[in-house]
Protein backbone atom coordinates (compact mmCIF):
# COMPACT_ATOMS: atom_id res chain seq x y z
CA UNK A 1 0.00 0.00 0.00
CA UNK A 2 1.17 3.55 -1.10
CA UNK A 3 2.06 6.01 1.53
CA UNK A 4 -0.18 9.11 1.55
CA UNK A 5 0.80 11.85 -0.45
CA UNK A 6 -0.24 15.68 0.20
CA UNK A 7 0.66 16.68 -3.18
CA UNK A 8 -1.25 14.40 -4.60
CA UNK A 9 -4.37 15.72 -2.51
CA UNK A 10 -3.57 18.75 -2.91
CA UNK A 11 -3.48 18.68 -6.52
CA UNK A 12 -6.97 16.93 -6.63
CA UNK A 13 -8.52 19.66 -3.71
CA UNK A 14 -7.41 22.14 -6.77
CA UNK A 15 -8.89 20.37 -9.53
CA UNK A 16 -12.64 20.11 -7.59
CA UNK A 17 -12.23 23.58 -6.67
CA UNK A 18 -11.28 24.45 -10.79
CA UNK A 19 -14.43 22.32 -11.50
CA UNK A 20 -16.52 23.97 -9.41
CA UNK A 21 -15.50 27.36 -10.16
CA UNK A 22 -15.91 26.63 -14.06
CA UNK A 23 -19.07 25.22 -13.10
CA UNK A 24 -20.42 28.46 -11.42
CA UNK A 25 -18.82 30.54 -14.61
CA UNK A 26 -20.84 28.57 -17.05
CA UNK A 27 -24.18 28.72 -14.43
CA UNK A 28 -23.68 32.38 -14.67
CA UNK A 29 -23.39 32.73 -18.33
CA UNK A 30 -25.72 31.02 -19.05
CA UNK A 31 -28.08 32.15 -16.64
CA UNK A 32 -27.59 35.98 -18.29
CA UNK A 33 -28.14 34.18 -21.70
CA UNK A 34 -31.47 33.16 -20.54
CA UNK A 35 -32.01 36.27 -19.38
CA UNK A 36 -30.90 38.20 -22.59
CA UNK A 37 -32.78 35.80 -23.96
CA UNK A 38 -35.84 36.08 -21.78
CA UNK A 39 -35.75 40.46 -22.14
CA UNK A 40 -35.49 39.66 -26.06
CA UNK A 41 -38.85 37.47 -26.16
CA UNK A 42 -40.68 39.93 -24.46
CA UNK A 43 -39.55 42.91 -25.94
CA UNK A 44 -40.41 41.28 -29.56
CA UNK A 45 -43.75 40.01 -28.51
CA UNK A 46 -44.59 43.60 -26.60
CA UNK A 47 -43.51 45.07 -30.50
CA UNK A 48 -45.62 42.47 -31.98
CA UNK A 49 -48.37 43.42 -29.95
CA UNK A 50 -48.03 47.17 -30.37
CA UNK A 51 -47.81 46.81 -34.79
CA UNK A 52 -51.14 44.36 -33.81
CA UNK A 53 -52.73 46.99 -31.94
CA UNK A 54 -52.17 49.63 -34.75
CA UNK A 55 -53.33 47.66 -37.55
CA UNK A 56 -56.29 47.43 -35.15
CA UNK A 57 -56.58 51.16 -34.78
CA UNK A 58 -56.31 51.81 -38.65
CA UNK A 59 -58.90 48.51 -39.16
CA UNK A 60 -61.29 50.62 -37.19
CA UNK A 61 -60.29 54.44 -38.51
CA UNK A 62 -61.25 52.92 -41.54
CA UNK A 63 -64.40 51.30 -40.83
CA UNK A 64 -65.47 54.93 -39.13
CA UNK A 65 -64.26 56.26 -42.74
CA UNK A 66 -66.50 54.01 -44.66
CA UNK A 67 -69.75 54.34 -42.86
CA UNK A 68 -69.41 58.02 -42.69
CA UNK A 69 -68.86 57.73 -46.80
CA UNK A 70 -71.78 55.39 -47.05
CA UNK A 71 -74.31 57.45 -44.65
CA UNK A 72 -73.38 60.29 -47.19
CA UNK A 73 -74.45 58.66 -50.09
CA UNK A 74 -77.63 57.56 -48.69
CA UNK A 75 -78.60 60.96 -47.07
CA UNK A 76 -77.33 64.31 -47.17
CA UNK A 77 -78.65 64.75 -43.41
CA UNK A 78 -76.34 63.88 -40.78
CA UNK A 79 -78.52 61.91 -38.02
CA UNK A 80 -78.17 59.92 -35.07
CA UNK A 81 -79.49 57.51 -35.94
CA UNK A 82 -77.23 56.42 -38.99
CA UNK A 83 -74.77 53.42 -38.11
CA UNK A 84 -71.58 55.98 -37.64
CA UNK A 85 -73.54 57.17 -34.37
CA UNK A 86 -73.13 53.53 -32.80
CA UNK A 87 -70.54 52.47 -30.64
CA UNK A 88 -68.02 49.86 -32.14
CA UNK A 89 -67.20 46.79 -29.67
CA UNK A 90 -64.91 44.40 -30.52
CA UNK A 91 -61.28 44.11 -30.79
CA UNK A 92 -61.57 47.82 -31.72
CA UNK A 93 -63.63 50.07 -29.57
CA UNK A 94 -64.78 53.24 -30.31
CA UNK A 95 -67.05 56.25 -31.31
CA UNK A 96 -67.78 58.72 -33.85
CA UNK A 97 -69.10 62.32 -32.43
CA UNK A 98 -70.46 64.85 -34.75
CA UNK A 99 -67.80 67.38 -33.77
CA UNK A 100 -70.50 70.13 -35.64
CA UNK A 101 -73.40 69.07 -32.81
CA UNK A 102 -71.09 71.21 -30.66
CA UNK A 103 -69.84 74.93 -30.12
CA UNK A 104 -66.89 75.37 -32.45
CA UNK A 105 -64.61 77.66 -30.62
CA UNK A 106 -63.03 78.55 -34.36
CA UNK A 107 -66.31 80.98 -34.71
CA UNK A 108 -65.36 83.33 -32.58
CA UNK A 109 -63.35 84.56 -35.16
CA UNK A 110 -64.89 85.99 -38.43
CA UNK A 111 -62.62 87.06 -41.35
CA UNK A 112 -59.91 87.69 -38.38
CA UNK A 113 -61.94 89.60 -36.63
CA UNK A 114 -64.50 88.95 -33.23
CA UNK A 115 -67.82 87.93 -34.07
CA UNK A 116 -69.52 89.73 -31.41
CA UNK A 117 -72.92 87.40 -31.22
CA UNK A 118 -71.03 84.04 -31.63
CA UNK A 119 -68.89 85.10 -28.53
CA UNK A 120 -72.24 85.79 -26.55
CA UNK A 121 -73.33 82.20 -27.22
CA UNK A 122 -70.54 80.88 -26.37
CA UNK A 123 -70.77 82.78 -22.69
CA UNK A 124 -74.02 81.51 -22.87
CA UNK A 125 -73.18 77.92 -23.30
CA UNK A 126 -70.19 77.90 -20.34
CA UNK A 127 -73.49 78.86 -18.20
CA UNK A 128 -75.45 76.47 -19.17
CA UNK A 129 -72.53 73.75 -18.78
CA UNK A 130 -71.65 74.88 -15.28
CA UNK A 131 -68.23 76.42 -16.43
CA UNK A 132 -66.93 79.44 -14.39
CA UNK A 133 -67.66 83.19 -15.84
CA UNK A 134 -64.20 84.02 -15.24
CA UNK A 135 -62.67 80.89 -16.96
CA UNK A 136 -64.94 81.07 -20.12
CA UNK A 137 -63.30 84.76 -20.12
CA UNK A 138 -59.90 83.22 -20.06
CA UNK A 139 -60.80 80.53 -23.00
CA UNK A 140 -62.17 82.92 -25.54
CA UNK A 141 -59.30 85.49 -24.73
CA UNK A 142 -57.17 82.59 -25.62
CA UNK A 143 -59.31 81.76 -28.96
CA UNK A 144 -59.24 84.92 -30.17
CA UNK A 145 -55.44 85.70 -29.27
CA UNK A 146 -54.59 82.60 -32.10
CA UNK A 147 -56.82 83.85 -34.91
CA UNK A 148 -56.68 87.62 -34.58
CA UNK A 149 -53.85 89.14 -36.11
CA UNK A 150 -51.33 89.75 -34.67
CA UNK A 151 -51.30 86.56 -33.37
CA UNK A 152 -50.80 86.00 -29.75
CA UNK A 153 -50.70 82.20 -29.08
CA UNK A 154 -50.77 79.04 -31.76
CA UNK A 155 -53.82 78.05 -33.48
CA UNK A 156 -55.90 75.33 -31.66
CA UNK A 157 -55.90 71.96 -32.66
CA UNK A 158 -58.41 70.61 -29.94
CA UNK A 159 -59.70 71.22 -26.40
CA UNK A 160 -56.96 69.84 -24.90
CA UNK A 161 -55.03 72.70 -25.96
CA UNK A 162 -56.81 74.85 -23.82
CA UNK A 163 -55.40 72.88 -20.63
CA UNK A 164 -52.95 75.18 -19.38
CA UNK A 165 -55.30 78.05 -18.70
CA UNK A 166 -55.78 79.03 -15.12
CA UNK A 167 -59.17 77.86 -13.27
CA UNK A 168 -59.85 75.33 -16.34
CA UNK A 169 -59.27 71.86 -14.69
CA UNK A 170 -59.24 68.70 -16.28
CA UNK A 171 -62.56 67.68 -14.95
CA UNK A 172 -64.18 71.01 -16.24
CA UNK A 173 -62.41 70.15 -19.55
CA UNK A 174 -63.55 66.75 -20.22
CA UNK A 175 -67.22 68.22 -19.71
CA UNK A 176 -66.82 70.55 -22.45
CA UNK A 177 -65.42 68.18 -24.78
CA UNK A 178 -69.37 67.01 -25.06
CA UNK A 179 -70.67 70.60 -26.21
CA UNK A 180 -67.24 72.25 -27.50
CA UNK A 181 -65.42 71.47 -30.50
CA UNK A 182 -62.05 73.05 -32.09
CA UNK A 183 -62.63 72.64 -35.78
CA UNK A 184 -60.06 74.20 -38.65
CA UNK A 185 -62.95 76.83 -39.90
CA UNK A 186 -66.76 78.55 -39.17
CA UNK A 187 -69.23 75.69 -39.23
CA UNK A 188 -72.48 75.85 -38.31
CA UNK A 189 -73.87 73.91 -35.73
CA UNK A 190 -75.89 70.65 -36.96
CA UNK A 191 -79.46 70.74 -35.54
CA UNK A 192 -79.69 67.11 -36.17
CA UNK A 193 -77.06 66.31 -33.22
CA UNK A 194 -76.43 69.15 -31.25
CA UNK A 195 -77.51 69.06 -27.53
CA UNK A 196 -80.48 70.54 -25.89
CA UNK A 197 -77.47 72.88 -23.75
CA UNK A 198 -76.10 74.15 -27.63
CA UNK A 199 -79.32 74.73 -28.78
CA UNK A 200 -80.32 76.87 -26.40
CA UNK A 201 -77.03 78.56 -26.83
CA UNK A 202 -76.26 79.43 -30.20
CA UNK A 203 -80.70 80.33 -30.56
CA UNK A 204 -80.64 83.25 -27.77
CA UNK A 205 -84.64 83.29 -27.90
CA UNK A 206 -84.45 79.73 -26.88
CA UNK A 207 -84.80 78.54 -23.20
CA UNK A 208 -82.84 75.42 -22.27
CA UNK A 209 -86.49 73.28 -21.44
CA UNK A 210 -87.52 74.53 -25.02
CA UNK A 211 -84.11 73.22 -26.06
CA UNK A 212 -85.15 69.99 -24.25
CA UNK A 213 -88.36 69.23 -25.69
CA UNK A 214 -87.09 70.20 -29.20
CA UNK A 215 -84.13 67.37 -28.63
CA UNK A 216 -86.40 65.06 -27.71
CA UNK A 217 -89.09 65.20 -30.41
CA UNK A 218 -85.95 65.28 -32.58
CA UNK A 219 -84.47 62.10 -31.44
CA UNK A 220 -88.24 60.57 -31.40
CA UNK A 221 -87.68 60.42 -35.21
CA UNK A 222 -88.69 63.41 -36.19
CA UNK A 223 -85.88 64.97 -37.71
CA UNK A 224 -85.04 68.38 -39.32
CA UNK A 225 -84.96 68.20 -42.81
CA UNK A 226 -83.90 71.35 -43.62
CA UNK A 227 -82.90 75.04 -41.46
CA UNK A 228 -86.41 76.27 -42.53
CA UNK A 229 -87.97 73.07 -40.61
CA UNK A 230 -85.40 74.19 -37.93
CA UNK A 231 -86.95 76.94 -37.44
CA UNK A 232 -90.41 76.60 -37.84
CA UNK A 233 -90.43 74.06 -35.00
CA UNK A 234 -88.80 76.83 -32.69
CA UNK A 235 -92.28 78.25 -32.47
CA UNK A 236 -90.86 81.27 -31.77
CA UNK A 237 -92.20 83.93 -34.73
CA UNK A 238 -90.15 86.75 -33.84
CA UNK A 239 -87.07 85.07 -34.74
CA UNK A 240 -85.24 86.48 -37.66
CA UNK A 241 -84.19 82.57 -39.95
CA UNK A 242 -81.10 84.37 -41.14
CA UNK A 243 -79.86 84.71 -38.04
CA UNK A 244 -80.26 81.50 -36.76
CA UNK A 245 -76.55 79.54 -37.23
CA UNK A 246 -77.74 76.57 -37.88
CA UNK A 247 -78.25 73.40 -40.58
CA UNK A 248 -78.97 70.13 -40.63
CA UNK A 249 -75.58 68.24 -42.20
CA UNK A 250 -72.13 67.81 -41.03
CA UNK A 251 -68.63 67.59 -42.62
CA UNK A 252 -66.18 67.13 -38.98
CA UNK A 253 -66.58 63.65 -37.15
CA UNK A 254 -63.80 62.84 -34.27
CA UNK A 255 -63.00 59.10 -34.18
CA UNK A 256 -61.68 58.45 -30.65
CA UNK A 257 -60.87 54.60 -29.72
CA UNK A 258 -58.91 51.84 -28.36
CA UNK A 259 -57.75 47.97 -29.58
CA UNK A 260 -57.04 45.63 -26.67
CA UNK A 261 -54.08 42.80 -27.40
CA UNK A 262 -53.74 40.88 -23.89
CA UNK A 263 -52.68 43.35 -21.86
CA UNK A 264 -51.50 45.71 -24.00
CA UNK A 265 -53.74 48.88 -24.98
CA UNK A 266 -52.98 51.42 -27.77
CA UNK A 267 -55.53 54.47 -28.43
CA UNK A 268 -56.13 56.25 -31.24
CA UNK A 269 -57.65 60.34 -31.47
CA UNK A 270 -58.62 61.35 -34.77
CA UNK A 271 -60.46 64.14 -36.97
CA UNK A 272 -62.19 63.87 -40.09
CA UNK A 273 -63.26 65.83 -43.01
CA UNK A 274 -66.42 64.37 -45.06
CA UNK A 275 -66.76 67.07 -47.60
CA UNK A 276 -70.17 67.08 -49.89
CA UNK A 277 -68.63 65.25 -52.80
CA UNK A 278 -65.55 63.65 -51.37
CA UNK A 279 -65.01 60.41 -49.09
CA UNK A 280 -64.14 61.35 -45.74
CA UNK A 281 -60.40 62.04 -45.00
CA UNK A 282 -58.09 62.25 -41.81
CA UNK A 283 -57.17 65.94 -40.91
CA UNK A 284 -55.24 64.70 -37.68
CA UNK A 285 -54.79 61.72 -35.23
CA UNK A 286 -52.78 60.94 -32.43
CA UNK A 287 -52.17 57.51 -31.31
CA UNK A 288 -51.08 56.40 -27.90
CA UNK A 289 -49.98 53.65 -25.60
Amino acid sequence: MKGYSPPAAKQRGMAIISALLIAAVVAVLAGAMLTRQSVFTRSLEAEQLRVQGQWLLQGGLEHGRQMLWDARRKDVLTRLDQPWAHAQVGAFAGRIEDEQGKFNLRNLVIRQQVDAEQLQSFERLCRLIGVDPAVSRRISQRVIGSYVPPARYPMLRSLDDLSGIEGLDPVVLQRMQAYISVLPGPTWVNGNTASAEVLSAVVPQLSLAQAHGLVAERDSGQWFINRGDFVNRLRLPQINVDSVQVGITSEWFRVQGQARREQRRVTIDALLHRPEDREPRVIWSRVGV
